[in-house]
């Protein structure tokens, strides 16, 4: 856009917007313009349904027999599927459990079992802390075995793949500034060198066309609760490419992940394909839950949401630049919204006191330390108005100093 838009044209989006009517699916408090979908999604009817199923139904009347007539054993496979053709990768190779940063644990020792002459993992420093911790809590049990960071050993990452890399674990969207990485082009660099590579799809998951099994990547994780909208610590996924599957060994080896768990053997055999990466019990009402928020996806075309999120994304650094320029805001994310994910982060001296005051006039965004305030922008509830209302209460609150006000510096235990 060369011309600022105004509140006609805005509304003029909106009407043209293919994906207007996905909002209806939402469940969004009256007058809330919510922008931290990148944090956690939005509730859904679909997601409500499917507990109450869950619960009154099967759970309270079935009880341990649901296990069999609802298909609970069978979720994390039938739902890693649904969740693979968000992904990019064909069925038998994402399967639902866990957290991120178990899986992450998981994939890295598998890796590096892989690539037994190998000793180093390469990372990034600025990295969303849990990968960096489950790196170095990985690396703490194999003797011999060394972190190379990008920003800290290297200015880019490519600089620090050589031959005594074994994995590369890498984030497709950096969780602060949204930058977005080309997932083809590293995991070519990574395999010229005999590399295998990790990706963290956090930041991507439902919020943009992934296509792992096309760039041929050997791992991914991710979780499900925020593009993806399946709830507060709803499950986590792990993807891994079937050529691997014959070769690799994860270590968490649980009663899930056996061959045969019904049998009850003394010594653990390895399941076949993707269950081989499962360990234990999994939370049922929360894949349940899942399952309704996935559903919805049947109905979307990532094309126009990917479409829609630039476009959202780029109208509102348009307008913050227009409006807010002259108070302190820094662009931390990609001007070109074909190298950014689907957030919008600016930095200021005092974020965190903006973003306080953003949110108690109901614009809800996050603070990331020392200074990032985010914006997340879900293309399937967010529309071109809630863009131009939230840059309204942004302008007001930094022309008026209103965030200034003392109680926006009291830090509250989730930023």
């Amino acid at each position: 856009m060369s011309m600022t838009p105004d509140l006609a044209a805005i509304e003029a989006m909106d009407a043209a917007d293919p994906l207007r009517s996905m909002r209806e699916r939402f469940v969004l408090p009256e007058g809330v313009i919510y922008l931290d979908g990148n944090s956690l999604g939005a509730a859904s009817p679909a997601v409500f349904s499917e507990l109450q199923q869950a619960a009154t139904r099967e759970w309270a009347q079935d009880l341990i027999r649901a296990w069999n007539t609802a298909g609970w054993f069978n979720m994390p496979v039938e739902l890693g599927d649904q969740l693979g053709r968000l992904i990019g990768a064909a069925d038998g190779q994402t399967v639902v459990c866990d957290t991120t940063s178990i899986n992450i644990y998981k994939l890295l020792h598998a890796a590096l079992g892989m690539r037994p002459d190998r000793s180093v993992i390469v990372a990034e420093g600025d990295s969303f802390p849990t990968d960096l911790y489950m790196a170095e809590g990985v690396a703490s049990t194999r003797p011999g075995t060394r972190l190379r960071l990008e920003g800290v050993d290297a200015a880019a990452i490519e600089e620090l793949i050589d031959d005594s890399v074994a994995v590369i674990l890498v984030n497709h969207v950096n969780y602060k500034s949204g930058r977005l990485r080309d997932m083809a082009a590293l995991t070519r660099k990574a395999h010229d060198a005999g590399a295998l590579i990790i990706w963290d799809l956090c930041h991507t998951a439902g919020a943009l066309p992934v296509e792992l099994d096309r760039a041929n990547a050997d791992f991914a994780v991710g979780c499900t609760y925020k593009y993806l909208n399946g709830g507060p610590g709803s499950p986590a996924f792990i993807y891994a490419a079937a050529r691997h599957h014959g070769d690799v060994h994860q270590p968490l080896s649980g009663w899930w992940g056996h061959a045969r768990p019904f049998a009850f053997e003394q010594g653990f055999a390895v399941g076949s394909g993707i269950r081989r990466f499962l360990c234990g019990t999994q939370p049922v009402l929360s894949m349940r839950a899942l399952k309704g928020a996935l559903d919805i996806w049947n109905d979307v075309d990532m094309t126009a949401v990917r479409k829609k999120s630039i476009a959202l994304t780029d109208l509102f650094i348009q307008l913050v630049e227009a409006r807010c320029g002259a108070y302190g805001l820094e662009l931390e994310s990609p001007h070109d919204g074909s190298q950014r994910g689907s957030q919008v982060s600016f930095l200021h001296p005092h974020g965190y006191q903006v973003m306080r005051a953003l949110i108690e006039r109901s614009v809800i965004g996050d603070f990331r330390a020392p200074s990032t305030i985010r914006f997340g922008f879900t293309p399937l509830y967010v529309g071109y108005g809630d863009v131009w209302q939230a840059v309204d209460v942004l302008e007001d609150i930094l022309r008026t100093g209103a965030w200034q006000d003392a109680r926006f510096a009291v830090k509250t235990a989730v930023t």
